[in-house]
């Protein structure tokens, strides 16, 4: 009998241990303010969050369709610009230090628009001086 009720203390009390491990927040959220999107991630433009990283791949994705001439650079400059203005409108968001839900929502709707143009531009198959471009 001694020896179940001591490996029941035993198991108890690892258990015991292990469980504020478990519960411990990791991320943004251990901040403890409102200012969080769905990946857990702070809305910073330049400090590695998430608006800042959709920009930066949307520029990213913008310059390889444009080097791989799947788009034209009247296009790229278009999308381009449309990644600036975004980017600058996120700015104006976070300048109080607060992005709120809608404001969230608001450039989160501006990014994925640039994203469907993007992927539009690329398959829309005018991409290049005359008939056929430079497609291969």
């Amino acid at each position: 009998m001694k020896k179940i009720l001591i490996s029941i203390a035993a198991a108890s009390a690892l258990a015991a241990a292990a469980a504020p491990a478990a519960a411990q927040s990791y991320g943004a959220y251990d901040r403890g303010d409102n200012r969080h999107d769905r990946g857990g991630q702070h809305w910073d433009d330049r400090g590695g969050g998430r608006g800042g990283d959709r920009a930066d791949m949307l520029k990213f994705r913008i310059d390889r369709a444009e080097r791989n001439h799947q788009i034209s650079r009247r296009e790229a400059f278009r999308l381009r610009e449309q990644v600036r203005l975004t980017e600058r409108l996120s700015w104006r968001y976070r300048a109080d230090g607060i992005v709120t839900r809608w404001e969230r929502a608001d450039l989160d709707r501006r990014f994925d628009s640039i994203r469907v143009q993007l992927r539009y531009e690329r398959n829309d198959r005018d991409y290049g001086a005359g008939y056929g471009g430079y497609r291969r």
